[in-house]
């Protein structure tokens, strides 16, 4: 378990203070002190698996039987034993009985018996020949070619065996695990709690939803985006509204939101105008890590705690807000909800279809349009607005083309990195 431990306390640190630098800190490295701070949950809840989808599991699962919990035919056929056929055939064999799923059925080692998918298999019978390869004659099978012993045969413990370890503490529940579960006989299972994310947006410009515009004023777009992001996360998502630009207003929502949540998550307010209230109320309130990021776009974007609450203040524009959300927030919330081992969003390499210019010294996030070729390849073209305003471009883009720091003007057909939006959760 990780310890506590302060921002000070790593500020203060000898090997780090040298090269600490507010102004330009890379996204590298932001994310690894932020990972610093970052604590799993130990508060865990029983709940019932039809409630366990994309939950963690706090403590890991054995089996207590087997599955299947006895020998049964994968297909429908004839049960037989192989060690009474002599020669190579063809052979033949009577049938005595027949034989349902959920039924019971005493075989005759030196016979056939017709099986049902599912079925026991019947002492004495050890392979199952597939109704399709046989002719049937008057109650006589008759086949050409011998099977293996065990064919078409689902053997007691196959697939889990009484004993195993299912899912380590960690994992993240999937649909396909509440079927395994219920195999089992599990009906409930201890996860940890849901991790409680507060936000807000700030600004005397921000309008919410069923209110009139008035002149230099927008819609709040950005609450709604971070709806979205946090239910594919499934936390409990807490929904502040809209504050303006007053300072006592603000101290208390945040100290409202750190006193209910794990996380607070703000929007504006972190960059440098007059109204830029946040940096000053963080420092008086809690702690403060960094406030800007050698990226683009997302340049101003705090980070720290606010007592054991850990705050993102993600910039206003809404293009800024959804790449430091996929870049910082998701993997801090991802390792605060205890899962284990954290998703990383891969890099897929893919070939430029146009040039891209930047200068070396920060790391873009530009929005792309990938495109997959018969041959497997990607190949990918920079959005035509990268504004930061432009939140169209997200919807139309696919991907993320990952610009690295020390990456300098691009032309077409050269290869980079992106991460496609699919991928991303």
């Amino acid at each position: 378990m990780k310890k506590d431990i302060s921002l000070s306390d790593l500020i203060s640190e000898s090997n780090i203070v040298h090269d600490y630098d507010p102004n330009a800190m890379s996204v590298e490295k932001a994310k690894t002190w932020i990972a610093n701070f970052l604590k799993p949950s130990d508060q865990q809840e029983i709940i019932h698996i039809k409630d366990a989808l994309h939950r963690i599991v706090a403590e890991s699962i054995k089996a207590s039987i087997n599955v299947p919990n006895h020998d049964n035919s994968a297909m429908d056929g004839y049960a037989i034993n192989i060690n009474i056929l002599n020669g190579d055939g063809p052979f033949s064999l009577k049938v005595t009985g027949k034989l349902l799923a959920g039924n019971q059925l005493e075989g005759n080692a030196n016979e056939a018996v017709r099986i049902m998918t599912g079925a026991s298999i019947p002492f004495g019978l050890n392979a199952v020949i597939p109704q399709e390869h046989v002719e049937l004659n008057e109650g006589v099978i008759t086949f050409k070619i011998k099977p293996h012993i065990n064919q078409n045969i689902r053997r007691l413990g196959e697939d889990i065996k009484s004993g195993q370890v299912v899912f380590q503490s960690g994992r993240k529940i999937e649909p396909c695990d509440l079927g395994l579960l219920a195999s089992l006989g599990i009906d409930s299972i201890k996860v940890y709690r849901k991790i409680k994310v507060a936000f807000f947006s700030t600004g005397d410009e921000i309008v919410s939803l069923g209110n009139p515009l008035s002149a230099g004023q927008v819609f709040d777009s950005n609450r709604y985006s971070l709806i979205g992001l946090l239910k594919r996360l499934d936390v409990e998502a807490i929904d502040l509204g809209v504050i303006p630009d007053n300072k006592k207003v603000i101290e208390d929502t945040l100290k409202k939101a750190s006193d209910m949540a794990d996380v607070v998550i703000t929007t504006g307010g972190v960059s440098v105008g007059e109204a830029d209230y946040m940096k000053e109320i963080l420092k008086k309130i809690g702690e403060i890590l960094f406030w800007k990021i050698s990226m683009k776009p997302g340049r101003p974007l705090a980070y720290g705690k606010i007592g054991h609450c850990h705050y993102f203040g993600l910039p206003g524009n809404p293009v800024s807000t959804m790449v430091t959300f996929y870049q910082f927030v998701r993997e801090a919330i991802l390792t605060l909800s205890g899962q284990t081992p954290i998703p990383k969003t891969p890099l897929i390499r893919a070939q430029l279809l146009s040039p891209i210019k930047k200068v070396p010294g920060r790391t873009e996030f530009q929005r792309g349009i990938y495109e997959q070729g018969h041959e497997g390849t990607f190949k990918v073209s920079p959005h035509k607005d990268q504004g930061s305003g432009i939140l169209r471009s997200m919807s139309e883009a696919n991907c993320f083309i990952v610009l690295h720091e020390d990456t300098a003007n691009l032309e077409k057909d050269m290869w980079v990195d992106i991460q496609l939006f699919d991928s991303l959760f």
